[in-house]
């Protein structure tokens, strides 16, 4: 990996040497890892994630070393320079028609894919299901047990190298249509309701207790959260400008297979 690293490091700052066999069988290799889950671009430790950015080049670098290329899956016929994932039944992961993953997308066993799409770099551990629609952006890391309901948008990031990809915990249940992009984390067991849209800049408000505590950028462990509104100031006057709420926290002791739903339930919000 070490010498793979300072490969690719070399050719982010020198693209001429991205026309050397050498560069590009490093740049390969790093897709591969990528593509079998024994590499991420975002790695969880004890002191926190850790974002790879020398692989997010690697994936950045892949495009203008693969050609473009017919890909023919009878009666449909597809033009791009990645192929799709496969070999699925080896793998434990079901995926229904019309779903489709990239060839440097890991997939766990044990991963459902409904009609959906998940995009190179990404990591889906075991247990998750993508639901209909639903898509996971370039490098996007998804948890154990996660569900991401119908229509949920993942936001993928490879530019700037720098910036930290979306990251979803283990057991956590994202309602249909949510949007969350821009790097935001959503730590273990969260619940996101329907329509939710969190970006860097969304504020993140809990108002469970007797004063509203702000969040940006990482919605805390078991949340279950809401869209919302607050009033802000503008030269026209006044508007109410769209934030997530928080309302309350999911129970411990429920079980979490069980307590997705049940935990929007308990405060009467919609799946």
């Amino acid at each position: 990996m070490n010498q793979h690293q300072t490969i690719i490091e070399q050719a982010w700052e020198n693209r001429d040497l991205l026309k050397e066999t050498s560069t590009q069988d490093s740049i390969k290799a790093i897709i591969e890892e990528l593509d079998k889950g024994r590499l991420r671009v975002a790695t969880p430790t004890e002191e926190g994630w850790v974002v790879n950015d020398w692989v997010k080049k690697a994936v950045i670098l892949y495009f203008p070393i693969a050609k473009m290329e017919t890909i023919e899956v009878p009666p449909f016929e597809f033009h791009d320079k990645i192929p799709l994932k496969k070999n699925y039944a080896d793998l434990g992961v079901r995926v229904v028609p019309h779903a489709i993953a990239r060839h440097g997308a890991f997939l766990a066993p044990g991963t459902i894919m409904m009609p959906s799409y998940v995009n190179i770099g990404a990591y889906v551990d075991s247990g998750t299901m993508v639901d209909t629609w639903a898509t996971v952006g370039s490098c996007g890391q998804i948890g154990k047990n996660v569900h991401l309901s119908g229509g949920v948008g993942i936001g993928g990031v490879l530019e700037p190298v720098q910036a930290a990809p979306v990251i979803i915990e283990d057991n956590c249940f994202i309602g249909s249509r949510c949007i969350v992009v821009e790097g935001v984390r959503v730590e273990t067991e969260a619940v996101l309701g329907a329509n939710v849209v969190i970006t860097q800049s969304t504020r993140i408000i809990d108002v469970s207790g007797d004063e509203p505590i702000t969040y940006k950028g990482v919605v805390p462990a078991r949340s279950v959260v809401i869209p919302g509104t607050y009033p802000k100031e503008f030269p026209a006057g006044t508007y109410n400008v769209p934030c997530a709420l928080i309302i309350g926290k999911r129970k411990e002791s429920t079980n979490k297979k069980t307590s997705l739903n049940d935990a929007l339930r308990d405060f009467s919000v919609a799946v």
